[in-house]
């Protein structure tokens, strides 16, 4: 990384962005830290780190902040709300683009900037963390043992983790626009909790769900594949729970219902101490089929997902600071290749079974 680029971790005060500096930090990256409280100030003080605080209120004012900056680190969510401003501002004042996001909108959104992008010079690569670096260095992997394949399901589940309170407000807004998979080449909306299947994980077969994760539209990106289906590790019971909750999704697009939620979320939630991560592991499956029915399937263990999403975050950040002729929309793997699992904390390796 040559000296005279810079850039900025926006959100560097959130549960996230605060594990994203410590791991800057650590490779000894001084990033400017930002974001729309006070509070980055005195972390970026601590630290020895320059700071800003600005809101995204508008396109120009965010361009007039992140002027002269390389890359943007965007660590603030809901990502619904942060991503569009701040994309529009990076394409506009040629900055590249990243964030931790595992919403499809927000994939989406980016895509349909890729012209934009390639005028401007910049990348755009959403997804950084562990949604959706794991997964989509896993859909890539299986595409190469089966580069025919038609059919590709993927599942995540995790021991002794739980999300931050930004990933739990982003997940109640999700409830409101139910479940999702990718048909023939579409994304097609399905009902929340839509089916459920028994997978092993290399610990004997669980019960996992359906859940619209970020693959069902970046694997397709990456690898082509038309057909794409994401489980989660839930019991059955769970799964029960959430069919009920299907018929309070038209409450929460209610904003002050959404909002009661949220600020519901504020008061009670707990995320993981930096003890807890370290004895938590997330578990990754994949199968692809083609025609012929021939399967493929892989699988593999990580660290828990917000260290592994602080290294991601990082990790992009500075291959994007070096010298490179990168420019447009882009998914992790299609970045920088599937290589980019080599390196993920706590990573096992990953194991296929060909039938």
């Amino acid at each position: 990384m040559t000296s005279d680029k810079k850039w900025m971790i926006y959100g560097a005060n959130g549960y996230t962005g605060q594990l994203v500096v410590k791991e800057a930090i650590s490779r000894g990256l001084k990033p400017v830290l930002a974001g729309r409280s006070t509070e980055v100030v005195a972390i970026a003080s601590k630290n020895g780190l320059k700071s800003k605080v600005f809101s995204l209120s508008s396109i120009d004012k965010v361009r007039t902040q992140i002027e002269g900056f390389d890359v943007i680190a965007n660590c603030a969510g809901p990502f619904s709300a942060t991503a569009k401003t701040m994309i529009q501002a990076c394409i506009q004042s040629k900055v590249h683009y990243i964030d931790i996001t595992g919403e499809i909108s927000v994939y989406d959104y980016a895509n349909q900037q890729d012209n934009e992008a390639l005028s401007a010079g910049v990348v755009l690569c959403p997804g950084v963390g562990s949604d959706v670096i794991p997964t989509d260095c896993l859909a890539l992997s299986l595409k190469e043992k089966c580069p025919d394949a038609t059919h590709l399901t993927m599942a995540w589940a995790t021991k002794g983790s739980k999300p931050s309170k930004g990933t739990a407000k982003t997940a109640v807004e999700g409830l409101a626009h139910g479940g999702k998979i990718r048909e023939n080449g579409v994304i097609k909306k399905v009902p929340l909790a839509h089916k459920e299947r028994q997978i092993d994980f290399g610990y004997g077969p669980i019960n996992t769900v359906t859940i619209p994760w970020g693959d069902i539209f970046t694997a397709y990106h990456s690898t082509g594949i038309p057909n794409i289906e994401f489980y989660f590790a839930r019991s059955k019971k769970s799964v029960k729970k959430m069919r009920k909750q299907r018929l309070f999704v038209g409450l929460i697009k209610i904003n002050w219902v959404l909002n009661f939620i949220k600020k519901r979320i504020d008061k009670i939630w707990n995320p993981n101490n930096a003890d807890e991560r370290a004895s938590s592991k997330s578990y990754f499956w994949g199968e692809v089929k083609n025609k012929k029915g021939d399967i493929v399937v892989a699988r593999f263990t990580t660290s828990d997902g917000y260290d592994l999403t602080a290294w991601g975050t990082v990790e992009v950040a500075e291959h994007l600071l070096q010298d490179h002729n990168h420019k447009g929309y882009y998914t992790p793997s299609i970045l920088i290749g599937k290589k980019l699992m080599d390196n993920m904390p706590g990573y096992s390796g990953i194991e296929f079974d060909i039938s």
